[in-house]
């Protein structure tokens, strides 16, 4: 016997907005009892002496460390630019408007 019923998969369907013909209320069925055992069954692990872990192995932070460094200067970055107008990089108009 199905530990989940056909009417608990077919109201899940409902709760889902999914259409289920009959016998894909059966196939569901099974999956979903043999997912419920193996969810039971993994809970039933002696876990009393393990530690609560977030990640298996130890996690290092591999980021450099934020250092300053100088950056170009107003007449450096305009320098390179293609077109300048009032000391600012001067580029085609992409809209119409004023």
């Amino acid at each position: 016997m199905s530990g989940i019923t056909r009417a608990e998969v077919a109201h899940l369907a409902h709760l889902a907005r999914l259409r289920l013909a009959e016998e894909e209320i059966d196939h569901f069925a099974g999956q979903l009892d043999v997912i419920l055992q193996s969810v039971a069954s993994v809970s039933q692990i002696a876990t009393q002496d393990i530690t609560p872990t977030s990640h298996p192995l130890p996690l290092v932070n591999v980021t450099r460390a934020d250092v300053v460094v100088p950056g170009l200067s107003h007449a450096e970055a305009l320098a390179a630019a293609p077109a300048v107008e009032d000391g600012r990089f001067r580029v085609p108009r992409i809209l119409d408007e004023e």
